[in-house]
């Protein structure tokens, strides 16, 4: 849990030096900077912006860089300094690290902003990245597997932009990288789907708790984004002239995607609502009821709203509790780490019951909770649910605790 929290040059954000608990409210106009402060957390965990990729955009004007510091309550140090040219330096307890993942594993964050709440309507990436944000806290030889493979999919990428017709030497690398992506790939979709599995009675749970009335009509499922029971490289090989033509790779763990299904109430036929559908499964589709619509083209804007949040607190349990039963990982780092949930004008975007709901569950697990309102509306509600939360006003880049 973050104690203590420093952010310098950060959009208006110049200095900001503050002290939080588990439960922090951050209340403030439009364009006062409270979501820089969200941002700044989120740039320390996952070294990047939610809002913008390029630091030039998030780093003050007229400054070369911008830095993050934070103390945990078992004083570790967390630092992160982005410059404008994209030079990064990381540091965990005062040392210098090589990898932002190491950062990511000590202060895991989960994101609900109103971004995020056209992850149904986006392309695959945010549903992917919702997995594998999972799959990289809970498997911990999932992300080596990931880097290796992102690695060799773009030098693949690269040579296919490269030319429409490949010589023997290029052909026999091409046919290299291919077999390296397939071994990857095999254990990439192992972890996935292990996760998924384990995802599932906590999508269930959380649906249930948020729409009800359609808990017995939305499914989750998972495409591995290749066909599992075949060898990628063999297929990628049976591929290779159309990928040539395309100058890309059409095939493979970057093109796995999660999606939600509805099922209208006729085709339900007694069957388990929520049981995994699984491309590695070929004789699943077959046990399963018609899937009639993506929950996305059914549900209205509000009820999408809670669906996406129903997928991402279904998120924090399961989390949790792998950290507390499974043994998945060691007692130096991520078994001991507190997720932080960055909450974004949240209630812009969900009603008073879903707020409710959200923030109940929230208040019942071990985590650790930045909030921002435009309003003080939400402070009654959350004074109920959290012992001692801490009070912020934010104008103009300004950050005042309330005591």
């Amino acid at each position: 849990m973050i104690e203590r929290l420093q952010i310098s040059n950060l959009r208006n954000l110049t200095q900001v030096n503050l002290q939080s608990t588990v439960c922090n409210v951050v209340i403030g106009a439009n364009g006062s900077g409270k979501t820089s402060l969200l941002e700044a957390i989120f740039l320390l965990s996952r070294g990047k912006s939610f809002r913008h990729h390029q630091p030039k955009r998030y780093i003050q004007h007229h400054q070369n860089n911008t830095t993050v510091y934070a103390r945990l309550n078992d004083s570790r140090t967390l630092a992160i300094q982005k410059q404008t040219d994209a030079t990064t330096i990381l540091r965990l307890n005062q040392a210098t690290v090589y990898n932002q993942s190491i950062l990511t594993e000590q202060l895991p964050t989960l994101l609900i902003d109103p971004s995020t709440m056209d992850m149904l309507e986006q392309g695959s990436a945010s549903r992917r990245q919702l997995l594998d944000w999972l799959v990289f806290h809970m498997k911990q030889g999932f992300h080596p597997q990931w880097v290796a493979y992102q690695r060799l999919l773009k030098q693949r990428n690269s040579l296919l932009k490269k030319t429409r017709q490949l010589t023997q030497v290029q052909l026999a690398e091409l046919k290299s990288w291919d077999k390296g992506l397939s071994n990857h790939a095999a254990l990439i979709h192992h972890y996935r789907e292990q996760v998924f599995t384990e995802w599932q009675p906590y999508f269930a749970k959380s649906v249930l708790q948020l729409l009800p009335s359609y808990a017995e009509q939305l499914s989750l499922s998972y495409n591995a984004g290749y066909d599992t029971h075949v060898a990628l490289d063999v297929q990628l090989n049976e591929r290779l002239e159309q990928d040539l033509q395309l100058g890309y790779t059409r095939i493979g763990n970057h093109r796995a995607d999660i999606h939600v299904h509805w099922r209208s109430d006729n085709t339900i036929d007694n069957q388990p609502t929520n049981k995994k559908v699984s491309s590695s499964d070929p004789e699943t589709p077959s046990k399963l009821p018609a899937l009639k619509e993506q929950a996305a083209n059914v549900l209205s804007r509000g009820e999408k709203k809670l669906l996406i949040t129903a997928l991402r607190l279904s998120q924090l349990p399961l989390l949790l509790n792998d950290n507390k039963d499974s043994g998945s990982f060691d007692n130096s780092s991520t078994s001991r780490a507190t997720p932080v949930v960055l909450l974004d004008d949240i209630t812009a975007e969900l009603d008073d019951r879903a707020i409710g709901i959200l923030l109940s569950t929230l208040a019942q697990l071990p985590c650790q909770v930045f909030m921002t309102s435009l309003t003080d509306d939400i402070v009654p509600l959350v004074n109920e649910l959290w012992s001692k939360p801490r009070l912020f006003h934010v104008k103009q880049g300004q950050i005042l605790s309330v005591d």
